[in-house]
């Protein structure tokens, strides 16, 4: 019984396409069940071309296109000829580029029920095919030629049925001979000479000699503004007849239409007020919505100049109107044009907070969460924290995460747009995760293709704002997320995705010690040598977040070692030498993905031979704090090694060690920089062999000796920096803990608790402590103290090297030796307490 009803020749009279693809073979297998088919609904001109040849619904009744911007005469005479019961054809709002009046006379030859017509973006509409619909078409009431080229405005006088005209956005319109032509039209109820150049003289024509028109719609017409602006009264005089414009009171002037009865003004568009009245009020306040819905999102695509009155005094309340309407066509572009106007800045995505709070302040966000067609809107107006606040109270997370689930890809693709904004709020990610959200995302990216980028980049985007978060990086690990990403980032060719997808795998790998992602996304096959891959896109978003992404992965040892085996110490050294003039976030990340990888023997070697050295000394040179102080890093860790130490001579980057030692706002900077130049200068760099042991083989003159007390003279007034001789002086005479802690506590760098040596280095620090310089034992002492404060991130692990190697003895020497300064001895003596606290806490 069921699959003979699912094989019925009537089994649909509406039928949406929109969502779907059809091509020929999909029309055709729907063609038995489509005898009965009354009204169709479809998107893309193939669409259109298969309709038209395939469907065979003959009695269909109204055809809606859109995305058609490639149909041709051949086509639109076919669905005509094919379809000769057509009442209302609606095209657009694309630009029918490639229809000429051939097509539209077509139409009129074989359509001669067609009682509707709207068409965009023709490029000419002549008297022969207006005149063809004025003599065939005698039901003809409703047309609508939308931003085309060139219209014939006498010929369209000669459609003497017709009751609604609208050429909005036409501007070759001859004002005198259409004013003149229209006013005598018998039945013309109502005009849309919306965004054109109209003349006030041809509005005060039209309300001066036609006999039975109430309404004319101008929004965004420069010249009757301008009128009005000037002459406030300028309609007024208008015999009954409504002359809207963004400059009049829309809802006071529509509310004057119900005579008799007490409508709010913000009721105009409640269908219950127009019951009871006549029926042609009915017919045109349907109208007006569908046009009012053209126009304005139209005017928000094109965001002209001055507009922010008209949208927070009485736009953004219209918007809220349509949205209500029962025709389907007019709440999906109300829906769209919120979305649309609160967006100031495509490429930005920048919001204007007072559009998005005037939405949330009329109620919108219940109306709009309550229709799934809005999510598109939700997810703009999302952007504004107060609205996202609303949007979470009013249970818009449940609702996004269902409809990410929807089969429909426009639908899950707005969804998941949705879902990104609101987890940009550090609030919104738990609840967005107790909602199902992640795992919703993660299938996303397994359910669609890798062409449809919109909903890919946005599921994307959203599992990395999530992944931030130590909570929801194990949740989307759990689903599967971290498979998901790299697929993205192993298989996609679309920027905006390859983008999203190495952003999400670097928060993934953000965490610390208890979150096991940075490994589980290194051990995912390909993840590491796809991000190697990204640092050489074209696209600098792209490589600016791979380059982040093995920056993070690169403090774990085995992906450390994975991404130079798989070409990563080339491809970073590369793209630092590429980015130099690049924004600063990509030298950063650049720099900080040399500094991770460092961190080896070998890589720090290969980085060297490779070229590292100079672009990290350019980017030490940066103002920017965040540049500077990343490439520091990494350079003290390229001086521990002599090969490294000799190429950082030899490109001139003492001077430029110095200068940020002496001179960076940012503590840590000075900090490394300060130990690169003990590195260099403690006796293990073979002075003798500096000069001709450059990377290239060419020798470079360098004044060794002049380098050396230039590099120990800052080196001394960095660690001077931090000294008050008078609580040193308290501190290095009292026995006492606290004058020590009194010390540690203004001296301590809290950044530098984050940074974690190895037992060689920590080793070589020892070693420092027994050199003959003593700039260098302070600054030795001063650099274990840091390492080793308690409730540093690494303080135990440092505790543990140091007790290993036994340095508590050289530590007190240090701190008992005649010859060192102060500063050394009483950073020695906090080092052997933190050693202390220490002991004390691992024998409890």
């Amino acid at each position: 019984m069921w699959r003979g009803l699912g094989s019925s020749p009537c089994l649909w009279s509406t039928l949406d396409l929109r969502a779907h693809r059809c091509d020929a073979e999909v029309a055709s297998s729907l063609a038995s069940r489509c005898g009965g088919l009354q009204r169709l609904r479809l998107r893309g001109h193939e669409a259109a071309v298969a309709v038209a040849s395939a469907l065979g619904a003959r009695d269909l009744r109204e055809v809606v296109a859109e995305g058609c911007r490639g149909l041709t005469d051949a086509t639109l005479a076919v669905l005509a000829a094919r379809h000769e019961a057509l009442e209302s054809l609606q095209i657009g709002p694309d630009p029918l580029e490639r229809i000429s009046s051939d097509a539209l006379r077509h139409v009129a030859l074989c359509c001669s029920r067609l009682r509707r017509l709207h068409l965009s973006g023709l490029r000419e509409a002549d008297s022969d095919a207006i005149g063809a619909l004025a003599r065939y078409c005698p039901l003809l009431e409703d047309v609508a030629l939308l931003d085309c080229g060139t219209v014939d405005e006498a010929a369209l006088g000669d459609i003497h049925s017709l009751r609604f005209l609208s050429i909005a956005g036409c501007y070759n319109v001859k004002w005198a001979t259409a004013s003149a032509s229209w006013a005598q039209l018998p039945l013309l109820v109502a005009v849309d000479v919306s965004r054109t150049d109209v003349s006030p003289n041809a509005v005060a024509r039209l309300i001066s000699h036609s006999k039975t028109l109430e309404l004319i719609c101008a929004l965004n017409c420069k010249f009757v503004e301008e009128e009005q602006t000037h002459s406030p009264t300028a309609f007024s005089n208008s015999k009954g007849k409504l002359v809207l414009t963004i400059t009049c009171p829309i809802f006071k002037s529509l509310a004057s239409l119900f005579p008799g009865k007490d409508v709010e003004e913000h009721g105009v568009f409640n269908e219950c007020n127009w019951r009871n009245k006549r029926k042609i009020l009915g017919v045109m306040m349907n109208w007006l919505e569908w046009i009012l819905s053209q126009s304005l999102l139209r005017i928000a695509e094109c965001n002209p100049y001055g507009m922010d009155d008209f949208w927070l005094q009485q736009g953004t309340s219209m918007l809220l109107s349509l949205v209500k309407s029962s025709q389907e066509d007019v709440q999906e572009r109300a829906a769209t044009t919120i979305a649309t106007f609160v967006v100031i800045d495509d490429e930005t995505a920048n919001v204007d907070a007072a559009r998005s709070e005037a939405v949330m302040r009329d109620g919108g966000i219940p109306l709009l969460l309550d229709l799934a067609r809005c999510s598109r809107a939700i997810a703009n107006l999302s952007v504004n924290a107060n609205v996202a606040k609303v949007v979470a109270d009013e249970g818009g997370i449940a609702i996004f995460t269902n409809l990410a689930k929807s089969t429909n890809r426009l639908v899950a693709e707005e969804a998941a747009g949705g879902l990104w904004n609101l987890s940009v709020g550090e609030e919104h990610k738990a609840a967005i995760a107790a909602a199902g959200g992640i795992k919703a995302l993660v299938d996303l990216i397994f359910r669609w293709p890798a062409g449809t980028d919109g909903v890919l980049e946005r599921a994307a985007g959203a599992l990395a704002n999530l992944a931030a978060d130590d909570k929801c990086s194990l949740e989307v690990a759990k689903a599967g997320g971290v498979h998901a990403l790299v697929t993205l980032a192993r298989s996609c060719k679309l920027e905006g995705v390859l983008e999203q997808a190495a952003r999400a795998l670097a928060n993934l790998a953000a965490h610390g010690d208890n979150n096991n992602n940075n490994a589980a996304v290194g051990q995912e096959a390909g993840a590491l040598e796809a991000l190697v891959q990204l640092t050489c896109s074209q696209n600098e978003g792209v490589r600016q977040e791979a380059a982040g992404a093995l920056w993070n992965l690169s403090f774990d040892d085995r992906n450390r070692e994975a991404i130079a085996a798989a070409g990563g110490v080339e491809a970073l050294v590369s793209l630092a030498q590429q980015c130099l003039n690049a924004s600063e976030g990509l030298q950063e990340r650049a720099a900080g993905a040399l500094w991770g990888l460092s961190v080896s023997e070998s890589n720090s070697i290969a980085i060297g031979q490779e070229g590292g050295v100079a672009p990290l000394l350019t980017m030490a040179q940066s103002e920017v704090e965040d540049v500077h102080e990343t490439a520091a890093g990494a350079l003290w860790n390229l001086a521990f090694y002599s090969s490294n130490a000799h190429r950082i001579v030899e490109e001139g980057g003492v001077p430029i060690l110095v200068h940020l030692c002496s001179s960076s706002g940012s503590k840590m900077a000075r900090f490394m920089s300060a130990l690169a130049l003990a590195y260099m200068f403690d006796g293990r760099m073979d002075e003798a062999a500096i000069v001709g042991t450059s990377s290239e083989g060419s020798s470079k003159g360098v004044n060794i000796e002049g380098a050396r007390r230039m590099a120990l003279k800052h080196i001394e007034i960095f660690v001077l920096t931090f000294s008050d001789p008078q609580v040193f002086s308290m501190a290095a005479a009292s026995s006492a803990p606290a004058a020590l802690s009194q010390v540690a506590e203004a001296v301590f760098i809290q950044e530098a608790g984050h940074l974690r040596c190895s037992g060689a280095e920590i080793g070589r620090f020892i070693a420092m402590l027994r050199n003959p310089t003593p700039v260098l034992r302070a600054c030795a002492a001063f650099a274990l103290l840091q390492f080793s404060i308690p409730g540093g991130r690494h303080a135990t692990h440092h505790a543990d090297l140091l007790q290993n190697v036994g340095a508590a003895r050289v530590l007190r020497a240090a701190a008992a030796a005649t010859s060192a300064s102060i500063e050394a001895k009483v950073f020695a003596r906090i080092v052997l307490r933190n050693l202390e606290h220490h002991q004390a806490g691992t024998s409890t």
